[in-house]
Parts: structure tokens; sequence; C-alpha cells
């Protein structure tokens, strides 16, 4: 056994058909790329094209609050969207971020204020979204037969 690495036998003890099946699993001789993924239909174009900083459902929430009760101080906003503190300012603050909401703090009295409100970006924003929504919907409906 001199001269015989750690695993220089075990190409003796793969039995053949599974030598044959590793190669082709999954592979161009498969008939496949694996690399490419599913090709791009227009539907799923379509779901990719999402802002999907809107789509996500806290963030969602909070634009849709801000578009039929702009401005909202962070306490409300808290009790419409029912978030926590930290979930709530992480979102806010993502949206802020990218434009779709500006933050305002100040005091009343002594007591810290801070108010959010939708900026003109963030209720385009939002509109596309619901355009997008629609029509995604409107091609569902189509086809499924007009249910």
């Amino acid at each position: 056994m001199a001269g015989r690495g750690k695993n220089a036998g075990a190409a003796a003890r793969t039995p053949a058909s599974e030598s044959v099946a590793r190669e082709t699993r999954g592979g161009a001789s498969a008939g496949r790329d694996v690399h490419s993924g599913p090709v791009a239909t227009p539907k799923r174009a379509q779901a990719r094209e999402l802002d999907r900083l809107v789509h996500d459902r806290t963030r969602l929430a909070i634009v849709s609050a801000l578009a039929a009760n702009d401005p909202l101080t962070f306490t409300a906003l808290k009790a419409i969207t029912e978030t926590t503190d930290g979930n709530l300012s992480v979102h806010t603050r993502k949206l802020e971020d990218a434009g779709y909401v500006s933050c305002t703090k100040g005091f009343e009295g002594r007591t810290p204020r801070t108010e959010y409100a939708l900026t003109a970006a963030g209720r385009k924003a939002l509109q596309k979204y619901l355009d997008h929504m629609e029509a995604i919907i409107s091609h569902a409906r189509k086809s499924a037969g007009g249910r």
C-alpha cells in the first residue's frame, strides 16, 4: 500500500452507474443550463418590476396610511400599521432614504414629536405600484376565464 493516498481506492469502489449519474445530473448533458434559471416570461417580468421597497407589507401599510392621512405622528402611524417601535423605525428610515417619506422631528412642549409625510416621489411610487398591481390582477382575471 506504499505510495497510495488516503482516497486512492475510492474510484475503484464507486459503481459506474453512480459516476455517470453524477456527470449528467443537472448539467448541460441533461439538456438544460443550470446557471440560467427559468426563462423570463412577460408575467414573471411584470412581477419582477414591482417596486420592492413599496411591495413590503409594512412599508406598503406606511405609505398607504400616509397617502390617506398625511401627515402622521410616529405614535399614530405605529397604531395604524400595528408594528413595534423598532420595526416602524427601520421601515420608515428605508422609505425616507428612498425619498418616499419625509420625517420632521420636534417638540410639543417638552415631549418629542416625530411626524411623517408622504413626499411627491412617494405618492408617485405608490400610484405606480397600485397601477402595476391592478394590471397584474386584471391579467390574472382574464387568464382565469374572467371569473
